[in-house]
């Protein structure tokens, strides 16, 4: 994996509840408690001196090396010198307690474990709650530290250790004799932790994910890679809803300096439903019916239209601001919480909602009940799509200002009414399926009359417009057209030739609300490779993959973007959509075979 000084080279741990990212240095520079969306606590990452973080530091003489667990979300950080080494063992609690009820508390454990000699470290704790609005103040009390900010609002947060908490707390040199632990927590707890305490959490904690990894397929390569990005799929999962995230962060900017900064931390119709299918071919059920269960949950009235996303608890509106006493990433401004995106309109999340229904309904056939409330589903949208197909939208890449008529958006109408029609004749004979095989047919008609730009040999990112759009890749992907239909194979040449940039792609060069795109958005890569695959390109495919994945960070994560000139990462990580991708990709290379 290539690494990069100036890059996202953190690590991602969490409960399915809340996360935290984990530089390679030890420092915890990002994590919002008690959920993924809730203010930070720790947020270094948005400002270097406000942001606050959680660190062990050490004299120059260490070495410091990061990786997970085998097969679990558990990560340890290596400090070594000549004659002294400990690790920092990384962890949010997640095990079963019952017959099915997780445990999975707001809390990270920090377990400092002696290895050789007598090594000295100092710990920066440094909170700064509500996103470091208003002065954290930090007590000692004879059980923890405790952290209070009363500003425009009240928070608290709380830290338990074996160490020496004033010590701690006011940066001295410690020297390590024995292990230790350190667990911050939102809530105060009623049974004060301690060494046993913390060991059996570790130990738990790793087996449930050991169990995880072991009911995903195993692959003859690309394995590591797979169980990789799957198990970051899952972090990015919110337990309670069934909601996924888009990504763990907000406002990581798509290019240094740029105003390109989103808040990701809420659930894109789209990306989830991506997720949701690649999850199920993996073999991971529950999050799948979590998912649909979510949904269902968000549409009450057979009339109701749906957003593109929405907040992890099922929240329709998600008011955009700004925090402008954070000097963003790198000095990206502005910081954004929150996403004015949620009101736009765009017609492609029908057809992707569709095609996981779909396949929801198709693997699991015995679950008439659900089905029934599916079916209602089912047929609000395609009266939806009946009705919205021919308007124009704000597309797949949430331009913010004129509707167009994006291939993107009727080709997942065309998907919404294909998958519409299979649901029917799987759970009714086929009933309502003759009355929208005209509908799907004339929107086929529709893409083919008005996308296709003969002068350059493809379809285009809209109609009657001249320019390529990576997303007419996923043509292929949702079965609208053959692989080898010579349409389809000009337009991945084209693309090619275009959109291809230093082993990377642009999702397209036209210039958009914010400029022109300087980043490559890492699914596109992810995409075109898929599609050489499919039109018979296999060996360069495999090529450009294995170029792709070392561009990842040292523990194999992505982000949305990569820079073209440097390849650093950039954009909101880990990013669910880049994952998945990878995940599509690997499969291509692979014979699967089911594990237990």
């Amino acid at each position: 994996m290539q690494q990069n000084k100036k890059n996202l080279n953190y690590g991602i741990i969490g409960n399915c509840k809340s996360s935290a990212l984990i530089n390679e240095n030890s420092a915890i520079d990002w994590c919002c408690l008690p959920q993924f969306d809730s203010p930070s606590v720790f947020g270094k990452i948005l400002d270097d001196k406000i942001g606050g973080q959680f660190k062990i530091e050490c004299d120059p003489s260490f070495s410091i090396n990061q990786e997970y667990f085998k097969n679990t979300c558990i990560l340890v950080t290596k400090f070594q010198s000549k004659n002294h080494e400990f690790h920092l063992i990384d962890f949010m609690p997640r095990y079963q307690k019952g017959s099915s009820n997780y445990y999975a508390p707001p809390e990270i454990t920090r377990i400092l474990k002696l290895v050789k000699g007598r090594p000295s470290f100092r710990v920066l704790y440094d909170p700064r709650l509500e996103y470091a609005l208003g002065e954290t103040k930090n007590y000692v009390k004879e059980d923890f530290v405790v952290s209070v900010v009363d500003a425009d609002h009240y928070d608290t947060l709380y830290l338990y250790t074996d160490l020496d908490k004033r010590e701690l707390l006011s940066g001295a040199k410690m020297i390590l004799t024995k292990d230790h632990f350190m667990t911050v927590s939102y809530n105060e707890k009623i049974e004060l932790p301690n060494t046993e305490f913390i060991q059996y959490e570790f130990e738990m904690t790793k087996v449930y994910w050991l169990n995880w990894c072991k009911k995903t397929p195993s692959f003859k390569i690309y394995n590591h890679e797979v169980l990789r990005s799957a198990m970051t799929l899952k972090l990015l999962t919110f337990e309670k809803s069934g909601a996924v995230l888009a990504a763990a962060t907000t406002s990581i900017p798509e290019t240094i300096g740029e105003t390109r900064n989103w808040d990701y931390r809420f659930c894109w119709i789209r990306d989830a439903s991506m997720v949701i299918k690649v999850i199920a071919k993996l073999g991971h059920v529950k999050i799948v019916e979590n998912f649909i269960r979510y949904i269902i949950d968000l549409i009450p009235d057979k009339n109701e239209k749906f957003q593109i996303m929405y907040g992890i608890n099922g929240e329709k509106i998600l008011t955009e601001k700004t925090l402008d006493h954070l000097a963003g990433y790198e000095g990206s401004k502005p910081v954004r919480v929150g996403n004015a995106a949620f009101f736009q309109k765009q017609n492609d999340i029908y057809g992707i909602l569709m095609d996981v229904i779909h396949y929801q309904i198709e693997k699991f056939s015995d679950n008439k009940e659900r089905h029934e409330e599916l079916w209602t589903i089912v047929k609000s949208i395609v009266w939806v799509v009946n009705n919205n197909w021919k308007l124009a939208d704000k597309g797949i890449w949430e331009f913010r200002n004129n509707d167009q008529h994006f291939t993107f958006s009727k080709l997942l109408c065309w998907v919404a009414v294909d998958r519409a029609i299979k649901i029917s004749y799987l759970i009714q004979g086929g009933k309502s399926a003759n009355k929208w095989v005209r509908l799907r047919d004339e929107i086929h008609r529709d893409i083919m009359a008005n996308s296709w730009n003969e002068e350059k040999q493809s379809f285009m990112q809209s109609y009657g417009s001249d320019h390529l759009d990576a997303s007419v890749l996923l043509m292929e992907y949702y079965g609208f057209i053959e692989a080898k239909n010579p349409k389809y194979v000009k337009t991945v040449k084209a693309i090619e030739k275009e959109l291809m940039h230093e082993d990377l792609l642009f999702r397209y060069k036209n210039e958009d609300d914010f400029g022109t795109p300087s980043s490559s958005f890492t699914v596109c890569s992810f995409w075109f490779i898929n599609s050489l695959y499919k039109i018979g390109e296999e060996k360069k495919s495999k090529e450009l993959f294995d170029k792709l994945l070392g561009f990842s960070n040292h523990l194999g994560l992505f982000s949305e973007d990569i820079d073209f000139k440097t390849k650093r990462l950039l954009g909101n990580f880990p990013q669910a959509y880049s994952h998945l991708a990878l995940i599509d990709n690997a499969m291509n290379f692979n014979s699967v075979s089911v594990g237990d």
